[in-house]
């Protein structure tokens, strides 16, 4: 007689490190807004130039560009606290984002660092982003998911004490900052919190459509459901509130998008 079970599979190293990053980054005092932001005229836009250019401009880069850019307004929201309890301000936004690209078959959301992103055009970081969707390349295992496969959980688990401990090295592997989608594995509009090892995250949830008294008429737009998370450690609630006035102001404004081609 054959047992109910199926037979076990091992955990793959980049699932103990999501599961090891998500331990640590829940003991950090993370703060969750959850925002409505109007992005029907950003979406018109990107759909003019695609109807110009034949290319659809990734959504994912737009967010990015207009994150990008408010962070430069406002670098505190990136900042870091070393191991001495020094704090370290970085100049450029290096952004992680979770890429989506076919892997063994099947689809999955992996990490990408766009660097200089508040130097980048829209144009520029939808390019980046398609390039690495696009390579199905075999790539050689990461340094990270070697140690994973090496070391016990104890020590596996402290990679991700990086940015308390040293921010540069932290800035070098993984970034600045995050945006990571919901969205792309669903529709409708919706909610994600989720803990994070970063000053500030952005998850970028579902497009739904509600009305909105405009110019004293209710009209239909689409609203963008975006998650703002920030270390209340770092940030203080009054300047991720401005943070998060500023951002979605530029989302809303098409900022990037003022061009026939995004260039």
């Amino acid at each position: 007689m054959s047992g109910s079970g199926t037979d076990g599979e091992r955990v793959s190293p980049q699932q103990q490190l999501t599961a090891d990053y998500m331990r640590m980054a829940g003991r950090r005092s993370n703060v969750h807004g959850l925002v409505e932001v109007d992005v029907t005229d950003a979406r018109r836009r990107i759909r003019t130039i695609e109807s110009a250019t034949g290319t659809k401009l990734s959504f994912t880069a737009f967010v990015v560009a207009c994150l990008a850019a408010t962070v430069r307004e406002q670098p505190h929201v990136q900042r870091y606290r070393d191991w001495r309890g020094r704090v370290r301000e970085f100049e450029d936004v290096d952004v992680n984002v979770l890429v989506e690209r076919e892997t063994d078959g099947e689809r999955i959301g992996v990490p990408h660092v766009i660097r200089q992103a508040n130097r980048r055009s829209v144009r520029s970081i939808h390019d980046e982003i398609r390039r690495v969707e696009a390579d199905a390349t075999a790539h050689a295992e990461p340094g990270l998911e070697r140690l994973a496969r090496r070391l016990p959980g104890v020590l596996r688990r402290q990679i991700w004490r990086l940015p308390r401990w040293f921010p540069g090295r932290w800035k070098a592997l993984a970034g600045t900052v995050a945006v990571t989608s919901v969205g792309m594995f669903g529709t409708g509009n919706g909610w994600a919190v989720s803990p994070t090892n970063y000053t500030l995250q952005l998850t970028v949830g579902g497009i739904g459509t509600k009305p909105r008294l405009i110019d004293g008429e209710l009209r239909s737009r689409e609203f963008l459901s975006l998650t703002v998370t920030v270390d209340h450690d770092v940030v203080d609630g009054g300047a991720a509130a401005r943070f998060v006035q500023r951002l979605s102001e530029r989302l809303e404004a098409c900022h990037g998008l003022d061009t026939g081609t995004a260039e």
